[in-house]
């Protein structure tokens, strides 16, 4: 038995605190440290612009990410629910694979918690994955019916925040 076999365990890092993606990519460079195959797939991200996209590429992950360069605010649009849909088609296809040891769907619980996916087809992409892939979905306002499916649930809580006294998003920090 190699270590590879120990794994296949669902992780979800939500909550309104800061640190959900930062969390996932730490456990995406352990992974690639241990000699691991990783791909984050992102939604509601658009390529080329976050701080870790291109660093964790550099450090051998695959990442592909399939939001506009806007941000949903209320009401997804039709272009954001079309964006929402391909990534969950991709992240189908990755999930089963049995390819990578890491999966991360980064901001999939954000693309739940405003109605662009249904969490029935989560649900059974969760349970379609590969038995040795690690997954990760992220993202604010996880539905708690994900949570008995799962082995990790972290929650990061926001007590205190810069934004809270005027400081916006600053680069190499929240982005």
């Amino acid at each position: 038995m190699t270590w590879k076999d120990k794994l296949g365990l669902v992780h979800i890092y939500t909550g309104n605190g800061k640190g959900k993606t930062t969390a996932a990519f730490g456990l995406a460079v352990r992974m690639l440290g241990s000699g691991g195959r990783v791909i984050i797939l992102q939604f509601m991200k658009a390529p080329d612009v976050y701080g870790e996209q291109k660093k964790i590429a550099e450090c051998g992950a695959v990442i592909e990410s399939f939001g506009l360069p806007k941000f949903v605010h209320g009401k997804p649009e039709p272009d954001d629910i079309e964006a929402a849909k391909k990534a969950l088609q991709r992240a189908k296809e990755v999930v089963s694979s049995g390819e990578w040891d890491l999966v991360i769907l980064d901001e999939i619980c954000v693309a739940l918690g405003f109605g662009m996916l249904d969490v029935e087809e989560v649900k059974e992409l969760i349970g379609n994955r590969a038995p040795h892939t690690e997954l990760v979905l992220t993202g604010r306002y996880c539905p708690e019916e994900l949570f008995e499916l799962v082995d990790y649930v972290t929650e990061m809580r926001e007590i205190k925040h810069p934004y809270q006294k005027g400081i916006l998003a600053r680069r190499g920090v929240e982005f």
